[in-house]
């Protein structure tokens, strides 16, 4: 398990142009949060998005929102003991206890979190996932195995992607998910990052300009 302190990450995405970056907080449980912006067929999209969970990585609530091309989006994900909501509107789905975000990376920390495998268990389950420019939740299943302390077999027997994905130790974020996203560390940014002293002299500049 993660310790109960704040964990980030940054993934570039491999299957088209984009990023995403996320923060996972302890909270009364914890909270997932986080932003990603990629291009998609109906046009550039940025979505900031939200997962909370218990205690036991079970998850609570959530919700999207963010932009398509040129139409706004909101939506909100909420589990009851009847089953999931999606806008207010029942979905069933009442035996599943984790919310997927497609376009992101970032959950399935939580769902390796709940499971809390040991090395060689495997384990078989549906969980609530939601896509952009979808508008019910749909049961996925899927299928990890524990390879070692950071390596997962994983199965999405519906949609045929079979991977082997590597873990953050520290942060327990995907960091390798093949043809899909790929976390990136700030030295492999450097030369691209500003210091302190440069950022503020840049700010003061945008500061100066805006004021004009």
């Amino acid at each position: 398990m993660i310790e109960s302190k704040p964990h980030n990450a940054f993934w570039r995405t491999l299957y088209t142009q984009g990023h995403d970056s996320a923060l996972l907080s302890p909270a009364l449980g914890w909270n997932l949060t986080g932003m990603a912006s990629f291009q998609h067929r109906s046009g550039p999209v940025a979505v900031n998005y939200t997962v909370e969970v218990d205690e036991a990585f079970v998850t609570r609530r959530g919700s999207v929102r963010g932009f398509v091309g040129r139409r706004r989006f909101y939506h909100s994900m909420e589990r009851k003991p009847e089953g999931w909501k999606l806008d207010g509107k029942p979905q069933g789905l009442s035996e599943l206890v984790d919310l997927d975000l497609g376009f992101t990376p970032a959950t399935n920390v939580l769902q390796l979190q709940r499971l809390n495998l040991e090395v060689g268990e495997r384990a078989e389950f549906s969980v609530a996932w939601f896509d952009i420019g979808k508008h019910a939740l749909v049961e996925l299943p899927q299928v990890y195995e524990r390879i070692d302390a950071n390596r997962y077999a994983y199965q999405s027997p519906t949609t045929g992607y079979e991977a082997e994905l590597e873990i953050d130790p520290v942060t327990g974020f995907v960091r390798d998910y093949p043809s899909l996203w790929s976390m990136e560390e700030a030295g492999d940014l450097a030369g691209e990052l500003l210091d302190e002293d440069d950022l503020e002299d840049a700010l003061s500049i945008f500061s100066t300009s805006s004021a004009a």
